[in-house]
């Protein structure tokens, strides 16, 4: 196997392994096809966004990712953030317009908490007067 940059990303639930190297363009998660795995209209495209940013082509790279935990958003998200931190450890130079492009920073949004007397973190029974 040839040489590989490695990002680990993350996002709610969601944590995601991307590796990438020199090759034929290949992007591959979790086994599948990435239009395979990202159904949803704009997900590649969206997780494709590091390479846009810093005017690559895609073309010349492959691109494997291994994603857990969490749901489609979070996945999406998670595999965005590993993209662009494997693509600034292969080339120190691109940091400047990740950072501009507002692709290396980790949305630490998660889950509230469910509070006792609550049906969920803030929703309270209903109110009744008699």
């Amino acid at each position: 196997m040839s040489q590989y940059f490695e990002g680990i990303g993350r996002r709610k639930e969601s944590t995601a392994r991307v590796r990438v190297m020199n090759g034929s363009g290949k992007f591959v998660v979790n086994d599948k096809e990435a239009q395979e795995y990202f159904t949803r209209q704009g997900d590649v495209q969206a997780v494709l966004a590091a390479f846009s940013a810093v005017g690559q082509d895609r073309s010349g790279y492959d691109i494997s990712v291994v994603v857990k935990g969490g749901g489609v958003s979070g996945q999406t998200d998670a595999v965005q953030l590993g993209m662009a931190r494997a693509l600034v450890k292969m080339n120190l130079e691109w940091n400047s317009s990740m950072r501009k492009a507002g692709l290396l920073t980790r949305d630490a949004r998660i889950k509230e908490r469910k509070k006792p007397g609550l049906k969920r973190a803030r929703k309270a029974p209903t109110y009744t007067k008699r």
